[in-house]
């Protein structure tokens, strides 16, 4: 339950301002179409980080049990600092003419090759070997951050205080990397 909940709660507040975030905002208001996009958000998601979580267990084999904390707890201190740079999106999505599922579907899955939620899938999955688990924690995370950004659009984003948002999120995922690092102080590992 920990892998879950923490993948969960490190990835929904990662994905505020988070590049696929805006994406979302981009394909709500160009395709009107809410249950196709927030579908094709789930399936790209749980595909990208089923992957992801993969490489993690996978990385976690080859890594001495000593050395794993300390190299998964400083890849979440980078996703921490790499956090407080906002994100935007390189250009429109295109709009596949099998519609705003296949759309969705693809650009979610291609937006999230090599950003800090697929690397922090990577790493969760490292640090808890517990593949399903982080899997549907992230997948739940993008989901939570996704879905308002799908069914409310800009109108919300303009609300959200995005700048508190970051440096939470940052100092969620620094605390998660000392912690994983050092343990919790007080109590034995």
């Amino acid at each position: 339950m920990e892998a879950f909940l923490t993948s969960a709660v490190l990835v929904a507040l990662a994905e505020i301002g988070d590049k696929t975030q805006l994406l979302s905002f981009v394909l709500a208001a160009r395709m009107r179409k809410p249950g196709a996009i927030i579908l094709g958000i789930f399936v790209a998601t749980i595909l990208n980080h089923a992957l992801a979580g993969s490489v993690g267990v996978w990385l976690a084999s080859l890594i001495a049990p000593h050395v794993l904390p300390w190299a998964t707890g400083l890849l979440f201190v980078g996703f921490g600092l790499w956090a407080l740079h906002p994100d935007s999106l390189d250009d429109d999505p295109k709009l596949h003419r099998a519609g705003a599922f296949v759309t969705t579907a693809i650009a979610f899955f291609i937006a999230e090759m090599g950003d800090k939620t697929q690397l922090a899938t990577v790493a969760l999955a490292a640090r808890f070997d517990a593949l399903a688990a982080v899997v549907l924690g992230t997948t739940l995370g993008m989901l939570i951050a996704n879905i308002p950004a799908v069914l409310v659009g800009e109108a919300l984003a303009q609300k959200l205080p995005m700048k508190a948002i970051r440096y939470t999120a940052a100092g969620v995922f620094i605390a998660t990397g000392l912690v994983t690092m050092f343990g919790i102080p007080g109590i034995a590992q």
